[in-house]
């Protein structure tokens, strides 16, 4: 795909989920209609998810009728133009449903099972984060970097934890394990955000398992662009296994520590950032 077709999937993302970053602020003004769950009972979902998710699809459907979407509330359309859109959305919607920061819109678009575009908008900081594959990352159309880090030591981690209360206890005792090792951690309850965070310095590092494809997709193509080393714990692409994000030199000593701390046996097949 050319520069410009990528710049037109970038527009497009862009355009939507500041539209669908709207939507979610003007919910939070609103006495919540109905907060039901989905695989256990910390694992929230909105009425406002799915009225986010059908003005995401319809937006998108709007400007590229062929194309295919894959969204975290059940949309799942195969396209014929070969590009599919992962689409979360309102990522974290346990800090939505309680006012808090860290929740999002997060788009990618992808090729051939490869994300090239990725816009994260986090509304209540009016902040939207940008990429595409070879064209750096943005903040607010400010170009951004990750962190320089290279000693464990002093690198400020972030981290999400599985819907699943035995998982949960897993990786509690990893991150137990971690704590006397780093800077210190931030759990914030969005996997978009934390990329995003990892992307612009505000946190040095990150990592999480039991993702799904929508939880870091965008973000994925976002940290990369901006110099961060995105991968798996043991393989060298991310997965809904195990994802990791640091700076380069930073990140096969992150992926030791965590092996040595337990983290393969605190994997889980469903994330708890929502």
């Amino acid at each position: 795909m050319t520069t410009h077709e990528l710049d037109h999937l970038l527009a497009v993302a862009e355009r939507v989920g500041l539209a669908a970053g709207e939507a979610l602020l003007d919910g939070l003004s609103h006495e919540r209609l109905s907060i039901d769950t989905k695989s256990t009972s910390t694992d929230l979902v909105t009425e406002i998810d799915r009225l986010s998710e059908r003005l995401v699809v319809d937006s998108i459907l709007g400007a590229r009728p062929n194309d295919g979407i894959l969204g975290e509330e059940g949309t799942d359309i195969t396209g014929t133009s070969g590009v599919t859109w992962i689409i979360d959305p309102l990522d974290g919607t346990t800090n939505f449903v309680y006012g808090h920061p860290g929740f999002s819109v997060s788009i990618a678009a992808e090729i051939d099972g490869e994300p090239v575009v990725g816009v994260v908008v986090d509304p209540l900081h009016d902040d939207i984060f940008s990429a595409r594959r070879g064209g750096g990352a943005r903040r607010n159309a400010a170009p951004i970097r990750c962190a320089s880090t290279v000693d464990l030591h002093q690198t400020l981690l972030a981290t999400g934890f599985s819907y699943q209360p035995e998982r949960r206890g897993q990786q509690a005792q990893v991150l137990a394990s971690l704590m006397p090792l780093v800077r210190d951690v931030r759990r914030m309850g969005g996997a978009a955000v934390d990329l995003c965070s990892t992307a612009c310095g505000r946190v040095d590092a990150y990592y999480e398992s039991g993702l799904q494809p929508w939880d870091m997709a965008a973000g994925t193509v976002i940290a990369r662009e901006a110099g961060a080393r995105v991968g798996g714990l043991i393989d060298p692409e991310p997965s809904t296994d195990f994802l990791v994000a640091a700076p380069p030199s930073l990140f096969e000593p992150l992926v030791d520590l965590l092996i040595a701390s337990g983290a393969r046996e605190g994997a889980s097949p469903r994330r708890g950032a929502g």
